[in-house]
């Protein structure tokens, strides 16, 4: 009898964490982005974003609402990365290419988070080499931190004595609409047609 009990009761505590966790995660019964989206974030994608101030290519101070101005799929990662960061920004290059290819006009925009290293220039000659229309930002330690706070990415950087040290990151795309904010969540692993089939789905609902 006790046995029966205790299995019921772990059966029913097991339910109620599995409906808890659905409606902390679920998105908003109003969210009309909803039926297009596969990532499910605590506080949902509303939490995740935020103004920043940085410093792009030319070394002007710009702020997010000067750069996300249209449809933008944010990648934080440095430009030093030996193999992630350059297959996540080729990704967003072809999702661009195929969205816009759909006529939808989306820009990609790289943030380093290594500015000790990511000059001005260097971010911007690394963001051209991947798309016309990527935008390289950077900045002061402090900028870029708060940034990358704001989308609650991580980073650090491994102890090295040279200049040659590697610095450890999440690999998170933001996919982010002025008005809107952070509407989607590209992972490392999605494909390039998978992201423009997700954002394509969210741009007819906006």
């Amino acid at each position: 009898m006790l046995r029966t009990y205790s299995i019921g009761a772990a059966a029913f505590i097991s339910a109620m964490l599995g409906v808890l966790g659905w409606m902390a995660f679920r998105p908003g019964v109003d969210d009309p982005f909803a039926p297009c989206r596969s990532t499910a974030v605590s506080g949902g994608l509303d939490a995740i974003g935020g103004p920043f101030t940085l410093v792009n290519g030319q070394g002007q101070t710009v702020t997010s609402a000067e750069v996300i101005t249209m449809p933008t799929i944010v990648y934080f990662g440095y430009t030093f990365c030996p193999d992630v960061c350059p297959l996540d920004n080729s990704r967003n290059a072809q999702t661009t290419e195929i969205l816009e290819s759909r006529g939808f006009m989306v820009q990609p925009v790289f943030i380093s988070i290594d500015p000790r290293r990511d000059t001005p220039e260097v971010v911007e000659a690394f963001a051209a080499n991947f798309h016309p229309r990527m935008i390289g930002l950077t900045g002061t330690e402090e900028q870029v931190r708060e940034a990358s706070r704001a989308y609650r990415t991580y980073f650090a950087v491994q102890d090295s004595d040279d200049e040659f040290y590697l610095v450890d990151h999440s690999t998170f795309s933001y996919f982010v609409l002025p008005g809107h904010g952070t509407v989607e969540i590209f992972r490392h692993d999605m494909t390039a047609e998978a992201a423009a089939d997700q954002a394509e789905c969210i741009l007819r609902r906006a």
